[in-house]
């Protein structure tokens, strides 16, 4: 196994990596919208937030050699079931490949987060 650690996604918030590679394959553990930069959720709308997210998603993906393309599965957890349509039109610029998901709603996401999606994609 091998630990992936970059600077341009939020680092880990408790005892765990922001992703591992094992084999072909990379897990990426569940983002929330914190820009790195700041530390801090800043987005306030659920599309803003998702945005963020797929942007952390796409820095850990690239600083394990792979990309937004190889993801086979995602899991994506909201704070709100009524922001899903919002969230998949932004999901949908994202994930072009249509990888296969689930999609859930949530009692709370940490930070106060509305939205946080975690992936497996090949490398």
């Amino acid at each position: 196994m091998k630990t992936i650690q970059t600077d341009a996604a939020p680092a880990a918030i408790g005892p765990y990596s922001q992703a591992k590679v094992c084999g072909n394959l990379v897990f990426c553990s569940g983002q929330i919208p914190v820009n790195p930069a700041f530390s801090q959720i800043e987005a306030k709308t659920i599309e803003e937030q998702t945005r963020q997210v797929c942007k952390n998603i796409s820095a850990l993906l690239k600083a394990a050699g792979t990309s937004m393309e190889k993801v086979v599965k995602t899991v994506c957890f909201l704070a709100d079931i009524g922001d899903f349509a919002a969230f998949n039109a932004v999901y949908a610029e994202y994930f072009t490949s249509n990888p296969a998901r689930s999609c859930v709603a949530v009692k709370d996401i940490p930070k106060g987060a509305l939205v946080e999606v975690e992936v497996i994609a090949e490398l």
